[in-house]
Protein backbone atom coordinates (compact mmCIF):
# COMPACT_ATOMS: atom_id res chain seq x y z
CA UNK A 1 0.00 0.00 0.00
CA UNK A 2 1.04 3.86 -0.26
CA UNK A 3 0.53 6.36 2.61
CA UNK A 4 0.98 9.88 1.77
CA UNK A 5 0.38 12.13 4.41
CA UNK A 6 -0.10 11.95 8.25
CA UNK A 7 -2.18 12.69 11.33
CA UNK A 8 -3.42 16.17 11.78
CA UNK A 9 -4.60 17.12 15.25
CA UNK A 10 -4.88 20.90 13.62
CA UNK A 11 -4.30 22.39 10.45
CA UNK A 12 -5.11 25.97 9.34
CA UNK A 13 -6.65 26.57 5.64
CA UNK A 14 -5.70 29.66 4.06
CA UNK A 15 -9.01 31.11 2.29
CA UNK A 16 -7.71 33.85 -0.75
CA UNK A 17 -8.89 37.21 -0.39
CA UNK A 18 -10.38 36.28 3.08
CA UNK A 19 -7.78 37.12 5.80
CA UNK A 20 -10.25 38.10 8.55
CA UNK A 21 -11.50 34.71 8.46
CA UNK A 22 -10.20 31.09 9.65
CA UNK A 23 -10.27 27.74 8.51
CA UNK A 24 -9.15 25.05 10.44
CA UNK A 25 -9.09 20.86 10.24
CA UNK A 26 -7.74 17.92 12.05
CA UNK A 27 -7.66 14.57 10.19
CA UNK A 28 -6.05 11.19 11.26
CA UNK A 29 -5.85 8.39 9.00
CA UNK A 30 -5.86 4.11 10.25
CA UNK A 31 -5.15 1.38 8.18
CA UNK A 32 -4.71 -2.82 8.40
CA UNK A 33 -4.35 -5.57 6.28
CA UNK A 34 -6.94 -7.68 8.34
CA UNK A 35 -6.99 -11.03 9.14
CA UNK A 36 -7.53 -13.07 5.39
CA UNK A 37 -5.62 -11.01 3.18
CA UNK A 38 -1.15 -11.12 2.93
CA UNK A 39 -1.24 -7.76 1.32
CA UNK A 40 -2.90 -4.43 1.92
CA UNK A 41 -3.71 -3.17 -1.42
CA UNK A 42 -5.79 -0.02 0.05
CA UNK A 43 -3.83 3.27 -0.42
CA UNK A 44 -4.28 6.91 0.95
CA UNK A 45 -3.84 10.15 0.78
CA UNK A 46 -4.44 12.59 3.83
CA UNK A 47 -2.99 15.87 3.66
CA UNK A 48 -4.87 19.11 2.72
CA UNK A 49 -6.71 20.09 0.52
CA UNK A 50 -7.40 16.73 -0.07
CA UNK A 51 -8.15 13.28 1.46
CA UNK A 52 -8.57 9.84 -0.32
CA UNK A 53 -8.84 6.26 -0.05
CA UNK A 54 -8.19 3.80 -3.16
CA UNK A 55 -8.99 0.22 -2.78
CA UNK A 56 -7.19 -2.27 -5.52
CA UNK A 57 -8.05 -5.23 -7.26
CA UNK A 58 -6.10 -7.39 -10.11
CA UNK A 59 -4.08 -9.25 -6.99
CA UNK A 60 -1.43 -8.70 -4.84
CA UNK A 61 0.83 -6.55 -5.71
CA UNK A 62 -0.44 -5.55 -8.99
CA UNK A 63 -3.64 -4.07 -7.00
CA UNK A 64 -1.37 -2.18 -4.67
CA UNK A 65 0.15 -0.98 -7.86
CA UNK A 66 -3.21 0.33 -9.17
CA UNK A 67 -4.40 2.34 -5.68
CA UNK A 68 -0.90 3.59 -5.10
CA UNK A 69 -1.26 5.09 -8.84
CA UNK A 70 -4.63 7.33 -7.87
CA UNK A 71 -3.46 8.64 -4.70
CA UNK A 72 0.18 9.42 -6.16
CA UNK A 73 -1.81 11.51 -8.74
CA UNK A 74 -4.19 12.89 -6.55
CA UNK A 75 -1.53 14.04 -4.39
CA UNK A 76 -0.13 16.07 -7.41
CA UNK A 77 -2.59 18.61 -6.23
CA UNK A 78 -1.67 19.16 -2.36
CA UNK A 79 0.73 22.24 -3.07
CA UNK A 80 -2.20 24.29 -3.04
CA UNK A 81 -5.10 25.73 -0.53
CA UNK A 82 -8.16 24.68 -2.39
CA UNK A 83 -8.65 22.32 -5.97
CA UNK A 84 -11.57 21.61 -8.41
CA UNK A 85 -13.67 19.00 -9.33
CA UNK A 86 -11.69 18.78 -13.40
CA UNK A 87 -8.47 18.86 -11.23
CA UNK A 88 -9.69 15.74 -9.75
CA UNK A 89 -10.39 14.18 -13.07
CA UNK A 90 -7.07 14.75 -14.88
CA UNK A 91 -5.54 13.37 -12.29
CA UNK A 92 -7.61 10.40 -12.42
CA UNK A 93 -7.15 10.30 -16.25
CA UNK A 94 -3.26 10.01 -15.62
CA UNK A 95 -4.08 7.55 -13.02
CA UNK A 96 -5.51 5.62 -15.37
CA UNK A 97 -2.92 5.99 -18.00
CA UNK A 98 -0.36 4.91 -15.57
CA UNK A 99 -2.82 1.80 -14.28
CA UNK A 100 -2.74 0.27 -18.28
CA UNK A 101 1.45 0.67 -17.86
CA UNK A 102 1.02 -1.16 -14.35
CA UNK A 103 -1.91 -3.80 -16.27
CA UNK A 104 0.00 -5.15 -19.71
CA UNK A 105 0.69 -8.39 -19.53
CA UNK A 106 -2.49 -8.94 -17.31
CA UNK A 107 -5.12 -10.72 -18.64
CA UNK A 108 -8.03 -10.14 -15.95
CA UNK A 109 -6.74 -6.78 -15.50
CA UNK A 110 -6.31 -3.90 -13.08
CA UNK A 111 -8.03 -0.97 -11.28
CA UNK A 112 -9.31 0.48 -8.18
CA UNK A 113 -12.09 2.04 -6.64
CA UNK A 114 -11.22 5.34 -5.08
CA UNK A 115 -13.15 7.95 -2.66
CA UNK A 116 -12.97 11.40 -1.29
CA UNK A 117 -13.26 14.44 -0.19
CA UNK A 118 -11.44 17.90 -1.07
CA UNK A 119 -11.45 21.42 -0.22
CA UNK A 120 -12.85 23.63 -3.39
CA UNK A 121 -14.43 27.06 -3.39
CA UNK A 122 -17.44 28.10 -5.03
CA UNK A 123 -18.45 32.34 -4.68
CA UNK A 124 -15.25 32.24 -2.28
CA UNK A 125 -16.76 29.89 0.33
CA UNK A 126 -15.25 26.57 0.71
CA UNK A 127 -17.05 23.33 0.38
CA UNK A 128 -15.60 19.82 0.10
CA UNK A 129 -16.54 18.17 -3.26
CA UNK A 130 -16.66 14.67 -2.24
CA UNK A 131 -15.69 12.28 -5.23
CA UNK A 132 -16.07 8.31 -5.92
CA UNK A 133 -15.78 5.95 -8.28
CA UNK A 134 -16.39 2.06 -6.81
CA UNK A 135 -17.71 1.26 -3.75
CA UNK A 136 -15.57 2.36 -1.51
CA UNK A 137 -17.97 5.66 0.62
CA UNK A 138 -17.79 9.01 2.20
CA UNK A 139 -20.39 9.50 4.95
CA UNK A 140 -20.41 12.82 6.96
CA UNK A 141 -22.02 13.33 10.79
CA UNK A 142 -22.71 16.62 11.39
CA UNK A 143 -26.04 18.33 13.80
CA UNK A 144 -26.30 14.53 14.98
CA UNK A 145 -26.97 13.52 11.76
CA UNK A 146 -24.96 10.25 10.31
CA UNK A 147 -25.52 9.94 6.59
CA UNK A 148 -23.78 8.16 3.19
CA UNK A 149 -22.75 11.02 0.86
CA UNK A 150 -21.35 8.52 -1.59
CA UNK A 151 -23.81 6.38 -3.81
CA UNK A 152 -22.15 2.68 -4.80
CA UNK A 153 -21.39 1.81 -7.77
CA UNK A 154 -22.07 -1.93 -7.83
CA UNK A 155 -24.64 -4.37 -8.91
CA UNK A 156 -26.42 -4.72 -5.37
CA UNK A 157 -26.80 -0.98 -5.35
CA UNK A 158 -28.66 -0.89 -8.36
CA UNK A 159 -30.71 -3.48 -7.26
CA UNK A 160 -31.55 -1.62 -4.41
CA UNK A 161 -32.24 1.23 -6.65
CA UNK A 162 -34.72 -0.16 -9.13
CA UNK A 163 -36.37 -1.76 -5.56
CA UNK A 164 -35.68 -5.51 -6.16
CA UNK A 165 -33.52 -5.40 -2.66
CA UNK A 166 -33.61 -3.55 0.52
CA UNK A 167 -30.31 -1.73 1.79
CA UNK A 168 -29.78 -4.56 4.94
CA UNK A 169 -30.03 -7.39 2.11
CA UNK A 170 -27.73 -4.89 -0.30
CA UNK A 171 -24.90 -5.91 2.17
CA UNK A 172 -24.93 -9.62 2.62
CA UNK A 173 -25.50 -10.20 -0.93
CA UNK A 174 -23.67 -13.19 -2.84
CA UNK A 175 -22.47 -10.30 -5.56
CA UNK A 176 -21.87 -7.45 -3.48
CA UNK A 177 -18.25 -7.06 -4.11
CA UNK A 178 -19.32 -6.74 -8.00
CA UNK A 179 -18.72 -3.14 -9.15
CA UNK A 180 -19.98 -1.06 -12.18
CA UNK A 181 -17.07 1.45 -12.27
CA UNK A 182 -13.69 1.81 -11.50
CA UNK A 183 -10.80 3.53 -12.28
CA UNK A 184 -8.38 1.36 -14.94
CA UNK A 185 -9.29 -1.72 -17.07
CA UNK A 186 -8.72 0.88 -20.12
CA UNK A 187 -11.39 2.96 -19.38
CA UNK A 188 -12.33 6.48 -19.27
CA UNK A 189 -13.27 7.21 -15.31
CA UNK A 190 -16.04 8.87 -14.23
CA UNK A 191 -16.21 10.12 -11.13
CA UNK A 192 -19.75 11.19 -9.16
CA UNK A 193 -19.15 14.71 -7.08
CA UNK A 194 -21.10 16.28 -4.27
CA UNK A 195 -20.61 19.45 -2.83
CA UNK A 196 -20.74 19.89 1.09
CA UNK A 197 -20.39 23.37 2.60
CA UNK A 198 -17.47 23.20 5.15
CA UNK A 199 -19.37 24.23 8.29
CA UNK A 200 -17.73 24.24 11.76
CA UNK A 201 -18.76 20.71 13.42
CA UNK A 202 -18.88 18.69 10.47
CA UNK A 203 -17.21 15.33 10.70
CA UNK A 204 -16.53 13.12 7.33
CA UNK A 205 -15.32 9.35 7.34
CA UNK A 206 -13.84 8.10 3.95
CA UNK A 207 -13.38 4.58 3.98
CA UNK A 208 -12.70 1.28 2.03
CA UNK A 209 -14.86 -1.83 1.82
CA UNK A 210 -13.62 -3.49 3.94
CA UNK A 211 -14.75 -1.42 6.90
CA UNK A 212 -18.42 -1.01 5.41
CA UNK A 213 -18.86 -4.94 5.01
CA UNK A 214 -17.68 -5.27 8.96
CA UNK A 215 -19.48 -2.34 10.53
CA UNK A 216 -22.86 -1.75 10.36
CA UNK A 217 -23.92 1.84 9.57
CA UNK A 218 -25.22 2.12 13.44
CA UNK A 219 -22.13 1.17 14.63
CA UNK A 220 -20.36 3.65 12.59
CA UNK A 221 -23.03 6.08 13.55
CA UNK A 222 -22.08 5.73 17.08
CA UNK A 223 -17.81 5.81 16.40
CA UNK A 224 -18.98 9.28 14.62
CA UNK A 225 -20.65 10.76 17.72
CA UNK A 226 -18.84 9.55 20.07
CA UNK A 227 -16.91 12.55 20.88
CA UNK A 228 -13.65 11.18 20.48
CA UNK A 229 -10.61 12.49 18.01
CA UNK A 230 -10.20 12.24 14.86
CA UNK A 231 -7.10 9.55 15.49
CA UNK A 232 -9.17 7.54 18.12
CA UNK A 233 -11.99 7.32 16.17
CA UNK A 234 -10.00 6.15 12.82
CA UNK A 235 -8.14 3.51 15.53
CA UNK A 236 -11.51 2.34 16.95
CA UNK A 237 -13.22 1.54 13.36
CA UNK A 238 -10.24 0.03 12.17
CA UNK A 239 -10.18 -2.21 15.59
CA UNK A 240 -14.02 -2.76 15.00
CA UNK A 241 -13.31 -3.92 11.43
CA UNK A 242 -11.08 -6.18 12.73
CA UNK A 243 -13.01 -7.76 15.72
CA UNK A 244 -16.01 -8.08 13.29
CA UNK A 245 -13.80 -10.64 11.24
CA UNK A 246 -10.97 -8.48 9.17
CA UNK A 247 -11.81 -10.33 5.75
CA UNK A 248 -10.59 -7.45 4.00
CA UNK A 249 -7.95 -4.52 3.86
CA UNK A 250 -9.66 -1.66 6.22
CA UNK A 251 -8.67 1.82 5.66
CA UNK A 252 -10.65 5.34 7.39
CA UNK A 253 -9.65 8.34 7.41
CA UNK A 254 -11.80 11.19 9.45
CA UNK A 255 -11.36 14.78 9.43
CA UNK A 256 -13.70 16.89 11.46
CA UNK A 257 -13.95 20.99 10.96
CA UNK A 258 -12.96 22.55 13.84
CA UNK A 259 -13.55 26.39 12.60
CA UNK A 260 -15.23 27.83 9.39
CA UNK A 261 -16.61 30.93 8.24
CA UNK A 262 -19.98 31.55 8.64
CA UNK A 263 -21.88 31.65 5.56
CA UNK A 264 -25.32 32.59 4.30
CA UNK A 265 -28.32 29.19 4.62
CA UNK A 266 -26.64 27.07 1.64
CA UNK A 267 -27.29 23.96 0.92
CA UNK A 268 -25.41 20.69 -0.40
CA UNK A 269 -26.16 18.65 -3.19
CA UNK A 270 -25.84 15.22 -1.21
CA UNK A 271 -28.36 12.70 -1.75
CA UNK A 272 -31.93 13.06 0.07
CA UNK A 273 -32.11 9.35 0.32
CA UNK A 274 -29.05 8.55 2.59
CA UNK A 275 -29.37 9.32 6.04
CA UNK A 276 -28.78 6.53 7.90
Amino acid sequence: MTEIGSNNPGFAVPIPGRPDVALRLAWACATDVGHRRQVNEDSYVASAPLFAVADGMGGHSAGDLASAAVVERLAEMLDSSFTSPQSIEQALERATADITTIAEGSELGVGTTVTGAALTLQDDDPYFVVFNIGDSRVYRYESNEFAQVTIDHSVVQELVESGALSRDEAENHPDSNIITRAVGFNARPYPDFWLLPVRSGLRLLICSDGLTKEVSDERLRMHMAAGLSPRETAGALIDAALASGGRDNVTAIVVDVLEAPETADIDDTAPRSRRL
